[in-house]
């Protein structure tokens, strides 16, 4: 079954991009074997699945047979790792190409709390602009912004050594395309329900304009529900959700026109931002150059999906074969171009399924949150016991980090801070509770990532300056959601490996696959990436590593 969506009227885009572009169309001559000698390729093109889980890949590994499945016969590490603890994705992206963890980086979380900032909304979007008056944090109301990374990306390193490098960066979502695509990239943009925006204040080029109208007019149709494939069939069961009769788990991705929200939870999406993408490399004429030029992805629906319906209904079947195909659509393109391009794909942290399912499938112990321990909640029942001003804590949800008021006396605040720590630890579904004291002295761990105790992930995520007065773990396989009602029924964020392990896969023409199951991280994507292309990188400013994709006793690492 073919999940093409977008494919005919952004074919229109594509063409009118291509014009004059003078690329060979026939089939290119055999790729020798890609050596240490090998020249850099011209195109780097990374792409970033938001939510696909290593879980996810091996599921469906064998199901694929389109851009997964050509990725899946390159270099493969099926136990990559988002190593550190705050597995959300702003900093899932902001670890992919610049090397750093997240505390290196400042991006310690979706949300973070800054009670100094002049505006009435405390809480800071990871990629906004806080000082832009008349903006708060929440969707629609912030100013987006690059901000608040502070280490330069892969790209912006890339235009540092070449000024004439082009960098362009589409995604489904902004802090996706933000986080990737860093401070210097040419074009930076991200779905939105009038089809492709930027930066307050950017115009989109003429090509990426034609492709949001066309976007655009497909948000506007509606979308008959889909066929489900005898792969998904295993998958087609009905999970009760909410208290009103609805349910998840049988899905068919039918949407009435205009839905936006459910067109991101689709392939559709994928779609979209695949082939605006390939339009823009095309128009731009990207790998034709005498340097190598860098083309960021990011596609977001597998996340929408697994948030709305969890990893493992009809839905995420539907996802999983709808982005293998629309990936294969892509990489065709670029293959009848002739132009060497290597790939590297990643998630910005994992997932798991919604915990209603997962007691339906061998595992009980599988809950919902406490609402007590949501930090309204907590930080009012702590101020009324002890006397003490509200509101008293701060938090954007029951778990992550938290921040005592500013208001507080010293001696208020060492109050509530035991007040607070007794009754959390005390608490079945607190794992633990660490103070911001406990990780400010601790260094980065230079372990593999899968030996990493608690506060090593902790400390990965943890940034002086953004990060809580303290940081509370729930125990495993508690869903940080107190209600099941439609909506968000699932989501991601915690320590554990369900969270942190993400599949990492390279291709490029005539590179010998071969795979290596023992644990790497995706900080190790950039310094890759940069020795491929022949980029030096300083390795006391970075996280990561570079990995050998030579397989043999040559070294792509120089």
């Amino acid at each position: 079954m073919k999940l093409k969506y977008l494919s005919t009227a952004l074919a229109a885009v594509l063409c009118v991009a291509a014009a004059g572009t003078g690329l060979a169309q026939n089939a290119a001559p055999p790729t020798p074997k890609v050596t240490s000698a090998t020249p850099a390729p011209k195109l780097i093109v990374m792409v970033a699945v938001d939510q696909f889980s290593a879980d996810l890949f091996a599921e469906y590994r064998g199901k694929f047979t389109g851009g997964l499945a050509r990725l899946a016969s390159g270099i493969v590490f099926p136990s990559g790792y988002q190593a550190h603890g705050a597995t959300e994705t702003c900093p899932g992206h902001s670890t992919i190409l610049t090397g750093s963890h997240p505390g290196r980086a400042g991006i310690v979380a979706n949300n973070y709390f800054d009670l100094s900032v002049a505006r009435e909304d405390k809480r800071i979007y990871c990629a906004e602009d806080e000082s832009v008056a008349g903006t708060a944090s929440g969707g629609g109301k912030y100013a987006p912004s690059v901000a608040h990374l502070l280490v330069p990306t892969l790209g912006d390193l890339m235009k540092a050594r070449d000024p004439k490098t082009q960098v362009v960066s589409v995604a489904g979502k902004d802090r996706a395309a933000i986080m990737m695509g860093g401070r210097q990239a040419d074009e930076l943009m991200w779905l939105a329900p009038t089809g492709l925006t930027s930066y307050r204040g950017t115009a989109l080029s003429p090509t990426a304009t034609q492709a949001g109208a066309v976007i655009a007019a497909a948000i506007a149709q509606p979308r008959p529900a889909m066929a489900l494939p005898a792969d998904c069939a295993n998958h087609d069961i009905a999970i009760p959700v909410g208290d009103k009769g609805g349910s998840v788990g049988t899905g068919r991705m039918a949407r009435e026109g205009g839905d936006f929200r459910r067109f991101m939870a689709s392939p559709e999406a994928d779609g979209a931002v695949l082939a605006t993408a390939a339009a823009l490399r095309q128009a731009r004429k990207m790998g034709e150059g005498s340097g190598t030029d860098l083309l960021i992805v990011g596609l977001s629906a597998t996340d929408y999906v697994g948030h709305g319906a969890g990893t493992e209904g009809s839905e995420m079947c539907l996802q999983m074969m709808g982005l293998d195909r629309e990936l294969g659509d892509f990489f065709a393109r670029l293959d009848a171009t002739g132009i060497d391009y290597a790939v590297a794909l990643t998630a910005d942290h994992g997932g798991h399924d919604m915990p209603e399912r997962n007691r339906q499938n061998a595992w009980p112990a599988a809950e919902r949150v406490d609402p007590a321990l949501d930090p309204d909640t907590l930080g009012k029942a702590v101020a009324e016991k002890l006397g003490l001003p509200q509101p008293l804590l701060y938090g954007d949800g029951p778990f992550g980090d938290m921040y005592l008021a500013k208001s507080l006396t010293p001696a208020q605040r060492k109050a509530a801070l035991a007040e607070i720590l007794v009754r959390l630890r005390a608490h079945p579904q607190i794992e633990a509770v660490v103070t911001a004291d406990e990780l400010a002295g601790r260094a980065m761990s230079k372990q593999a990532p899968d030996t990493w105790g608690l506060l090593d992930k902790l400390r990965a995520s943890f940034h002086p300056g953004r990060s809580g007065d303290f940081i509370v773990v729930l125990t495993p396989r508690v869903t940080p959601i107190p209600e099941s009602g439609l909506g968000y029924v699932a989501t991601h964020g915690s320590v554990w490996d369900y969270d942190r392990r993400v599949p990492m896969l390279f291709w490029r023409k005539g590179l010998a696959g071969f795979e290596q199951p023992n644990a790497v991280m995706t900080v190790d994507i950039m310094p890759t990436l940069a020795s491929v292309i022949g980029l030096p990188v300083d390795a006391g400013k970075i996280d990561g590593r570079c990995l050998d994709l030579l397989s043999g006793p040559e070294n792509s690492c120089r």
